[in-house]
């Protein structure tokens, strides 16, 4: 193929890659990738090979092309061709090897990240059993002398869930109010008890059970009730 013969070849074949990546003509082909048109004619001549590096892959990626592919849409001299086909080969293989490399250093990645995570758990489920350890070990005791033993006082065995609490408020759980408190109603950290009545914002009602934030955050409401009339005048609950 005479020099005449492939810039016919390669200008068409590089037209139909411009249309294809909706480029208008060469000067915009030029201004879009950064390649000069000196460098854009020596293409079509059959230079490809001598065209640095960084130029194919600017063009490359505006027309939406592989490098591998590139190469091999351009007409050059006989030698140069099976030269640079060789090149391009060359370069096709060292970046499937980069693909595989980086496949495998992935999935490495993921095996030692699944191992922390276990490694995590295991450490907290550790710390929360060494804190918890004297409930455990008392707690099934005193569960079942107050089964055989009606009358033993409850007051006695609320020392025995203390690390619970504890263990809770490491954890950034906190407790909002306390059961018989009697507060404004306010619809953001209450909920009315079902059945119990309905109240307004400002309204004084009574909690009945507490309600907890998490890290500062909002977890379960307080619920609450509106204070009865007899509650208001012995101001104890039912």
């Amino acid at each position: 193929m005479n020099h005449s013969t492939t810039y016919v070849s390669n200008q068409q074949k590089l037209h139909e890659l411009m249309q294809q990546a909706e480029i208008a003509n060469f000067d915009e082909l030029s201004q879009v990738s950064g390649i000069s048109q000196w460098q854009l004619n020596r293409l079509l001549a059959g230079l490809l090979p001598k065209l640095p590096i960084t130029d194919l892959l600017k063009l490359a990626k505006v027309l939406n092309l592989s490098l591998e592919r590139l190469l091999l849409q351009f007409e050059t001299t006989e030698p140069l061709r099976e030269d640079w086909q060789s090149i391009s080969q060359g370069i096709s293989d060292n970046s499937d090897r980069n693909t595989d490399a980086l496949r495998q250093e992935y999935q490495q990645l993921e095996q030692q990240l699944e191992q922390q995570k276990e490694q995590l758990v295991q450490e907290f489920q550790a710390s929360s059993i060494a804190r918890l350890e004297s409930w455990l070990l008392q707690w099934p005791t005193a569960a079942i002398v107050a089964q055989k033993n009606p009358e033993i006082s409850a007051v006695k065995l609320l020392p025995l869930v203390k690390p619970i609490f504890e263990l809770l408020k490491q954890w950034g759980l906190e407790m909002k109010g306390t059961v018989g408190e009697v507060v404004p109603y306010d619809p953001q950290s209450h909920q009315l008890l079902e059945g119990g009545g309905n109240a307004e914002p400002g309204d004084t009602v009574i909690i009945r059970y507490v309600g907890y934030h998490h890290d500062h955050k909002l977890l379960y409401r307080a619920k609450v009730s509106p204070l009865k009339k007899n509650e208001e005048e012995s101001g104890t609950t039912d």
